[in-house]
């Protein structure tokens, strides 16, 4: 039987780290950046998104041609594979050429002022420049970009056929030959300066290229002797910007725009390449996307954050948000599908469903957050962290209400919450599962079950709030009686289990792991009924049931999110858009959508088929 395709219905993520990712399209209503494996294209007007979706690997530069109606990305791959640069047809959403010619990465591309070709560039273990025919998609030339590894290729703005490559130590006027086919070089003459080239930009009339460095400084070379002139800031090597110059945009009357490391955006005179304004973004800049009449612009930054400036003021103003380190968790408060909310690296952030805006974030500096959950009253969000506590925070202010001190040795990495709010279990990095009374001011230690020896990855309650169930990486699974605070039942396989779901029955139970299956077990006898191969390769991380346990939703370290059928034991759906492992999934409670997380960052939004709603819905007899 063939799978049909879950459709992605939104994404919140962008992938920061990706040099000159943000792109705003000539139309100026979209907004084009990379997310892991995908491209999304965003209409800034409507609201709306939509994917590009072909590569198999993360996506390492894209452009957009000066017309907008072709568009092309680069990926990288690993070790000894081809890399893919995929030319798109804007207008359609297709691709047009798949071309393959690079090994391991592809790490900048340019289209001709015509559109007629374009030029990839390598990453460091391929170093060839290649200049490719759009209409046929076929290779024209190729060479060895430079002895040394090459950064950045950039077409000339009234050219066809000269560009420019900058990289360590080196900057190379590029003519291009196409009669012979060939590529020959002039390298410009920088004197006694070695500089890491990590972005060129070329001034309207062809007569300068301007270099942004490692080190921090800014070059002016000019082209047609490829001679050193002037470089910014002046003033020796105490006033270079700091962490380097990481990207630069022109502006319509000649100034430039300079983004650096530490997160200043600078204003720079034409002529003389003096400093007239800057202003701080949180993150190191790695795009300036201007607006056809230079007034404003988008800054993307390494911490995935994008602001609109004005470029007369230099005014940031903070437009868009996600998560830029791997997502642990993901959860909806009990029976409220409008919200819901993700932990990460150092915070945990709200995130209104609809509009997809993030509604509050808390942060706690240099701690992790494993797990997450609302109280079943909708007044607190407890949370589980490195550090070993258990902290609960209001929903709506992100203040602390309390934590819970020295709750597990090495970090609470699982936590469970019972019906009445009356006491939390949580489960630790060193296997121990513990249960919390919860008072008015206090919150006080009722039992400590030692028996797992590996992390506790996941604790479910049932229902009647008598007994819980925790998976630990220890390859068993515990049923503890909570009224007597002793085991009920164990469960044993050789795997690591990950993740585990109940039945809302609460007769059987699914449990999933490193061995990349699915088990269903009989909670009455602990034997078990049926094993699924869920996973051609990769672990899987994440279950989640349905209100019905009609359907229930897998992923892993595959990156695909599969929707099962639970009586047929068959992935009826494939959700594909992930480009790291899928750490957490969760069904909302209207059922109508799923969400999906994973390491590299990204909030996935599933519509869930509307064929299945129904049955999701529907109360267990």
């Amino acid at each position: 039987m063939q799978e049909q395709e879950l459709e992605l219905q939104a994404v919140i993520g962008f992938k920061g780290t990706v040099q000159s990712s943000l792109i705003l399209h000539p139309d100026q209503e979209h907004l084009i950046f990379p997310l892991g494996c995908t491209v999304v294209l965003r209409n800034l007007l409507q609201r709306t998104q939509c994917f590009l979706q072909g590569h198999d690997n993360q996506v390492n530069c894209i452009t957009v041609s000066k017309s907008g109606k072709l568009l092309a990305s680069g990926q990288k791959t690993f070790m000894g594979f081809p890399a893919d640069v995929i030319i798109w047809n804007f207008e359609e959403r297709r691709e047009i050429h798949r071309l393959s010619l690079h090994k391991v990465a592809v790490t900048s591309l340019c289209f001709s002022c015509d559109e007629t070709y374009l030029a990839t560039l390598g990453g460091q273990d391929d170093n060839s420049l290649v200049v490719w025919e759009v209409e046929r998609g076929i290779a024209i030339c190729g060479t060895p970009a430079a002895t040394d590894t090459a950064h950045c290729v950039r077409f000339f703005n009234n050219s066809e056929f000269s560009l420019v490559t900058g990289g360590n130590y080196h900057v190379v006027v590029w003519q291009f030959d196409l009669p012979n086919k060939k590529l020959r070089p002039t390298q410009a003459n920088l004197g006694q300066m070695k500089r890491v080239t990590t972005n060129v930009l070329i001034d309207h009339a062809d007569q300068f290229v301007y270099c942004g460095t490692s080190t921090g400084d800014f070059l002016q070379v000019d082209l047609s002797r490829g001679l050193f002139k002037q470089l910014c800031p002046k003033g020796g090597p105490g006033r270079a910007f700091q962490l380097g110059v990481t990207c630069s945009a022109l502006l319509p009357e000649g100034d430039m725009l300079l983004g650096t490391g530490d997160g200043t955006v600078a204003r720079i005179n034409g002529e003389t390449l003096a400093i007239r304004a800057q202003c701080k973004v949180l993150g190191g800049v790695t795009s300036i996307a201007l607006t056809d009449d230079g007034t404003h612009f988008f800054c993307g930054t390494t911490l995935s954050n994008i602001y609109w400036v004005d470029t007369d003021t230099l005014t940031a103003e903070l437009r868009n948000t996600c998560h830029h380190e791997r997502i642990n968790y993901v959860a909806f408060p009990r029976g409220y599908s409008e919200v819901f909310a993700t932990c990460s690296v150092t915070d945990i952030r709200v995130w209104n469903a609809t509009t997809r805006q993030e509604l509050l974030r808390i942060q706690v500096p240099n701690m992790e957050c494993y797990c997450l959950d609302f109280m079943p009253d909708g007044k607190s969000i407890i949370s589980g962290w490195s550090d070993g506590k258990v902290r609960a925070f209001l929903p709506q202010s992100g203040k602390l209400c309390y934590a819970i001190n020295d709750a597990q040795k090495n970090g609470v990495t699982a936590v469970a919450i019972s019906g009445d709010c009356g006491r939390i279990v949580t489960g630790g990095m060193e296997g121990e599962v513990r249960v919390w009374r919860l008072g008015r001011q206090t919150q006080t230690m009722e039992a400590s079950l030692k028996e797992h020896r590996g992390r506790v990855w996941c604790i479910k309650m049932t229902d009647d709030d008598s007994s819980a169930v925790s998976a630990s990486a220890d390859g068993s699974c515990i049923i503890w009686d909570l009224n007597t605070k002793t085991r009920k039942l164990c469960l044993f396989e050789s795997t690591m289990f990950k993740s585990l779901a109940y039945h809302p029955d609460e007769s059987q139970l699914l449990t999933t792991g490193s061995d990349r299956k699915v088990a269903y077990w009989d909670t009455f006898d602990g034997q078990a009924i049926r094993v699924l191969e869920a996973s051609d390769e990769g672990e899987l991380c994440t279950l989640s049931m349905s209100k019905s346990g009609s359907h229930y939703v897998s992923g892993g370290e595959e990156r695909l999110v599969k929707l099962w059928d639970y009586d047929r034991g068959v992935a009826e759906h494939l959700g594909v858009g992930h480009s790291g492992t899928i750490t957490c999934a969760a069904i909302s409670p209207d059922q109508t959508f799923i969400v999906t997380t994973g390491t590299e960052g990204a909030i996935l939004i599933w519509t869930m088929p509307p064929e299945f709603v129904d049955k999701c819905n529907e109360m267990p007899q």
